[in-house]
C-alpha cells in the first residue's frame, strides 16, 4: 500500500528532489564491484514521469556489467545504478504528460530511441546507436526506489498483471522479438538452447505459438528439471561438455526423430545463451534450410562457428538486438493467460539487498531462475 505523505517542492536549482526522500540503489563500478548507494532523485521534466519503482529483475546483462565491465561495446566507465526489467507506480507527471496520472500501475520499456536518425523514422528504433538504455552506462537504471522515465515508454497494466509479472514483460520482449525474427510455425519442431530465464520464457512462448515437438537443453540438470516441471511436454537434452558441438547435435536431432531423416530435425532455433559451443550445436542440429535466431549476449567475437556448414546447409543466421513494439502484445499475453510466467520469479529480495541477490543470480548452481528486487515500502506520493 502506497502512503500519501507531504513532500517538499522540488530544488529547482539543480532539477532533483530534496535529501530527505531514501533512495537506495544499486550500482556497478568501473573497477567490478557493485555497491548500495543513496542516489539522488531526479524531478519529472516535459514528458516524463516520476516513478516508485515496485519490482525490478536481475538480467544476465547486469551481471556481465559488474563481471567483466562490458557487453561488446557497451562498456562501465563510472558508476551506474543497473537494472532495466522493471514495473512501478506513477508518482507524479510532468509538464505535457497526458497519457498517466498519479496512481497508475505501468510497465517499463528502459530503452529511449533519439526518434531522429533513420532507423527510428523507419520503426526499428531497437537499433538506434543513440538509444539511452537504463543500466547501461551512463544511464541510471531502475534498481533504485525513485526514477524519472518519459512517459511514451511506459504502459498502463491492468489489474490482473502483477508488478512482478510486469517486470517480465521485458526478458518476454526479447522473446516475442526473437520469435517473430524465427518465425515458428504451428505443429513444426524448435530447438531451444539454454533454460535460463530467456530460454524458458522462449519454451513457454514457443508452445503458446504451436510448436511441436520442443527441445530444450542446458548443462546444468535443475534447470532442466525446473523446464521439464514448466512445460511438461517439453523435452530436456543436457549438454554432454566432453563431446563436441555436432556430436551433441547429432544427439538432439535424435530426439526430433531426425537420425536418418532431415525434415523431421528442427526448422527453427532459438539459441538463448549466446555461448559460442552452443551457437555451434544450433547450426549443426538445425534442419537444412532452416533457421537460428540467436538471442542470447554472447562474446565480442567468436572464432569457430562452422561456416561452411551453415554456408552449405543454407541456414538462415539471424540476430536480434532487445526489441520494438513488444510491450502492448506482452500485456495481452500475460493478462489474456496466454502465457502464465510466475513460476519463473524463484526468489525475492528488497531493495537493501540486491546486492545479495546480485551475487545469488551470479551463480546457476544455487537453483535461482528469475531473482526479482521487491519494494514495498511505503514512498511518497507527489500531488
Amino acid at each position: 500500500m502506497v502512503t500519501t505523505i507531504s513532500v517538499p517542492e522540488t530544488d529547482s536549482r539543480n532539477g532533483y528532489l530534496p535529501t530527505s526522500h531514501p533512495n537506495p540503489s544499486l550500482q556497478v563500478t568501473a573497477d567490478h564491484r557493485i555497491k548500495i548507494v543513496d542516489a539522488p532523485v531526479r524531478s519529472a521534466g516535459p514528458g516524463e514521469v516520476l516513478l516508485h519503482i515496485k519490482a525490478t529483475g536481475i538480467c544476465g546483462s547486469d551481471i556481465h556489467f559488474w563481471k567483466t565491465g562490458c557487453i561488446g561495446s557497451l562498456v562501465v566507465e563510472g558508476d551506474c545504478i543497473l537494472g532495466h526489467e522493471a514495473s512501478g507506480v506513477v508518482l507524479k507527471c510532468g509538464e505535457g504528460v497526458e497519457n498517466l496520472k498519479v496512481g497508475d500501475r505501468v510497465a517499463v520499456e528502459p530503452g529511449v530511441p533519439c526518434n531522429n536518425c533513420f532507423l527510428c523514422q523507419e520503426g526499428r528504433y531497437n537499433l538506434c546507436e543513440d538509444v539511452q538504455f537504463a543500466g547501461v552506462y551512463p544511464y541510471q537504471g531502475t534498481l533504485q526506489r525513485y526514477k524519472v522515465h518519459p512517459a511514451k515508454w511506459l504502459y498502463k497494466i491492468p489489474d490482473n498483471i502483477t508488478f512482478e509479472e510486469a517486470a517480465l514483460l521485458e526478458p518476454l520482449s526479447v522473446v516475442l522479438h526473437g520469435i517473430k525474427t524465427t518465425g515458428l510455425s504451428l505443429g513444426k519442431g524448435v530447438l531451444v538452447c539454454g533454460a535460463g530465464p530467456i530460454g524458458l520464457i522462449a519454451l513457454a512462448a514457443a508452445r503458446a505459438s504451436g510448436a511441436h515437438p520442443i527441445v530444450i537443453t542446458d548443462v546444468e540438470p535443475k534447470r532442466l528439471a525446473f523446464a521439464k516441471d514448466f512445460v511438461p511436454s517439453a523435452i530436456t537434452y543436457q549438454v554432454n561438455t566432453k563431446i563436441d558441438a555436432q556430436s551433441n547435435a547429432q544427439e538432439i536431432r535424435k530426439l526430433f526423430g531426425a537420425e536418418n531423416n532431415e525434415y523431421q530435425a528442427p526448422p527453427a532455433v532459438l539459441e538463448c545463451t549466446g555461448i559460442e559451443s552452443s551457437v555451434c550445436t544450433s547450426a549443426y542440429a538445425v534442419r537444412r534450410g532452416g533457421v537460428v535466431c540467436v538471442i542470447g549476449v554472447g562474446r565480442a567475437i567468436m572464432n569457430n562457428l562452422p561456416f561452411m556448414h551453415i554456408s552449405l546447409a543454407e541456414i538462415d543466421l539471424r540476430f536480434i538486438n532487445r526489441y520494438r513494439d513488444t510491450w502492448p502484445a506482452g500485456i495481452a499475453c500475460l493478462s489474456g493467460g496466454i502465457l502464465d510466467l510466475k513460476k519463473l520469479v524463484t526468489h525475492r529480495f528488497t531493495l537493501e539487498q540486491a546486492d545479495c541477490a546480485m551475487n545469488l543470480c551470479s551463480d546457476v548452481t544455487k537453483g535461482s531462475i528469475k531473482v526479482q528486487i521487491i519494494d514495498d515500502v511505503d514512498a511518497a506520493v507527489l500531488e
